[in-house]
């Protein structure tokens, strides 16, 4: 006997979350929720606006059309929405076991340019001390004198940026200016820095600050492929699809000899924690870009381990079906 249920959620976000120009004032996703045969598995749902080609309208019209084949006993094709396919992937997963319990909560803290709170996130961590920086939001000068600020004062800290092509070439050479060339190696990456590859390529080349791929691989021309001055690739499975094409990238980058990186899309508590689980199975001496929980208000129907935001439980979903 199977039976399925849909829920839909929406989460506050803090003031600050800017996206593609535009203000997140709340995160809004479904959640499946799969039973059968005494087990069960979840799995989330959440375009990301900005980033995801379905909206979650059309999310939420293929997930249902799924539900009912699958409630009814059919073995129904996934839709080829990303989002849609990586949560039923997931709960599917879940419902046959073979997604890992173990979970990797190491996560590359955001920081916001201050080395005194970036210390106290760090000292936290063990083994590699890694952070990132969201960069692109302001002039490449001042992010290029923040980034040289923390190689300076955290010597053992790998730094990883993020530009979301936010650059034209004379910014990211400007950025570059102020990045002392002693420390330019220990940028474990910086995402897309250019509008577009060719010209994030040339930075690489003329900088020594290696590049890592992010949007690009979401593009139909996209290979995974060994190239001067790139030394990752950054997957986020909600903008992926299924649990078998985020497993099948972290192949093909592994075998092109490039560093995976499994990333958040802002998804809830519950999608984060089933990214950490993904992550120590497929990524497991890579830590992941999970650091996105404290830019919202709550967390849903699974916490973060040692998060101190309250979590609510299945009555503060909405049940669609």
């Amino acid at each position: 006997m199977r039976s399925v249920q849909i829920y839909r959620w929406q989460i506050p976000m803090d003031a600050g979350v800017v996206l593609r120009e535009r203000r997140l004032k709340t995160r809004d996703g479904l959640f499946i929720h799969l039973q059968q045969s005494g087990r069960e598995g979840w799995g989330e749902i959440a375009p990301l606006p900005g980033f995801s080609r379905e909206s979650l309208e059309d999310a939420e019209a293929a997930l249902r059309a799924w539900s009912r084949a699958w409630r009814n006993g059919e073995a129904p094709l996934l839709s080829g929405l990303p989002s849609v396919d990586f949560g039923i992937s997931c709960a599917l997963a879940e419902l046959d076991g073979t997604l890992p319990e173990q979970a990797d909560y190491r996560a590359a803290p955001l920081c916001t340019g201050d080395p005194d709170e970036l210390f106290a996130l760090l000292s936290a961590m063990p083994r590699e001390k890694v952070a990132k920086i969201k960069v692109g939001l302001y002039e490449a000068v001042r992010d290029g004198m923040v980034a040289n600020l923390l190689l300076e004062a955290i010597p053992d800290l790998r730094l990883r940026l993020d530009a979301n092509r936010a650059w034209t070439p004379l910014k990211a050479q400007q950025f570059a200016k102020y990045v002392n060339p002693a420390y330019r190696s220990r940028i474990a990456f910086l995402e897309e820095p250019c509008k577009t590859r060719e010209d994030s390529r040339a930075f690489a080349r003329e900088t020594g600050i290696a590049i890592a791929w992010d949007e690009s691989l979401r593009e139909a021309d996209f290979t995974f492929t060994a190239e001067p001055g790139v030394s990752a690739v950054v997957i986020k499975p909600t903008l992926t699809g299924s649990l078998a094409k985020v497993r099948e990238q972290v192949a093909a980058a592994h075998s092109a000899g490039l560093t995976a990186v499994i990333s958040s899309s802002i998804e809830s508590s519950l999608g984060l924690t089933q990214l950490a689980r993904i992550a120590a199975w497929l990524t497991p001496d890579t830590i992941p870009g999970l650091d996105t929980l404290n830019l919202m208000q709550t967390q849903l129907i699974r916490p973060w381990p040692g998060s101190a935001l309250p979590c609510a439980g299945i009555e503060a979903l909405e049940p669609l079906q």
